[in-house]
């Protein structure tokens, strides 16, 4: 990490931060929850946990990180998803998708999964074959975005935003390195397509650095720290790693960068995220998120009766199917 990096830094796009914005402070800062998702993989979770219960219009957000041993990888094997987005970003590592319309595909370093589940779909999400042989670094996040009721049922879809068209970025003295996913920070847009306003983009700040971008003021907004050790607001409130900031009301996000880092990068890795509230009932059991109750027992009926699609049987590993 990071997968996607600039040649030179000081031809990048730079971004303005208007003379009146209003800085956010920061409302609170909460440490993430260490758990295990999908077939025993180990997640740091933001949030939702007792001290983030909500993140409106987000509904999760896990830090897939760890360093696997041969023969030690794990996925997520088939599973349904309704009534949301799941937004994959990998920096190291891969990702095998296949879903029950027929699509799936490769995600790898600096790449992006935006699956759109919508009315319903099945898929899987699997480490690749040579990492599961030989081991290897794995560092990606999964971010859940709540879809408006009008978008509950869209048709599901698929978007693979490869690293290379990310919008690359950087600070007004060129000390930061800002991968735009989505959304819009100032005059700059992402190449996500997204249902639900949001702006999602991942941040490198040098040692003893400080990165202000302009934000939304409709939008919520949040830092989660990938790697490193620094400070979030005007008022350097500690930021350190795996720690999630959630800001309070304004135009502008600040983070610093402490002087020394020890990650991998020698850098502050950031996930800067926020979006507009949707501010709507939200009923969800497990991989279902709809607004009501009786559309969750809907789900899981629809579900069972294979409503929501098939396991294709290529991909059960049926001897027949060479």
């Amino acid at each position: 990490m990071p997968a996607v990096t600039a040649p030179d830094i000081l031809v990048l796009p730079r971004i303005t931060v208007p003379a009146d914005a209003a800085a956010r402070p920061v409302a609170k800062v909460v440490d993430s929850q260490r758990t295990l998702e999908g077939a025993g993989f180990p997640v740091r979770r933001p949030f939702p946990t007792a001290a983030v219960s909500q993140a409106d219009p987000f509904l999760l957000l896990d830090h897939m990180l760890a360093a696997y041993e041969p023969q030690e990888a794990k996925g997520a094997p088939w599973h349904p998803h309704r009534g949301f987005e799941t937004v994959t970003y990998l920096m190291d590592g891969t990702f095998v998708h296949h879903d029950s319309n027929g699509g799936g595909g490769v995600i790898s370093d600096g790449d992006t999964q935006w699956m759109t589940a919508g009315a319903g779909i099945l898929h899987d999400e699997l480490p690749s074959e040579e990492l599961v042989m030989k081991g290897g670094y794995f560092n990606g996040v999964q971010l859940w975005v709540n879809l408006p009721t009008t978008n509950k049922w869209a048709k599901p879809r698929y978007q693979d935003i490869t690293g290379g068209n990310l919008t690359l970025l950087t600070s007004g003295d060129a000390g930061a390195l800002v991968r735009l996913i989505a959304g819009n920070i100032g005059e700059h847009a992402g190449p996500g397509v997204t249902h639900t306003p949001i702006t999602l983009a991942h941040v490198s700040v040098s040692p003893g650095a400080r990165l202000t971008v302009p934000w939304s003021r409709d939008f919520s907004a949040m830092a989660y720290v990938l790697s490193g050790d620094g400070f979030a607001g005007s008022d350097s409130r500690p930021l350190p790693d795996a720690h999630l900031a959630v800001f309070g009301p304004g135009d502008s996000i600040t983070l610093t960068a402490g002087d020394e880092q020890n990650g991998r990068t020698g850098q502050y890795e950031v996930l800067l995220l926020g979006g507009m509230p949707l501010r709507e009932p939200v009923a969800r059991y497990g991989p279902f998120v709809m607004n009501t109750r009786a559309e969750i027992i809907q789900a899981m009926e629809d579900f069972q009766a294979g409503r929501m699609g098939t396991v294709p049987a290529v991909h059960l590993g049926d001897a027949d199917d060479d």
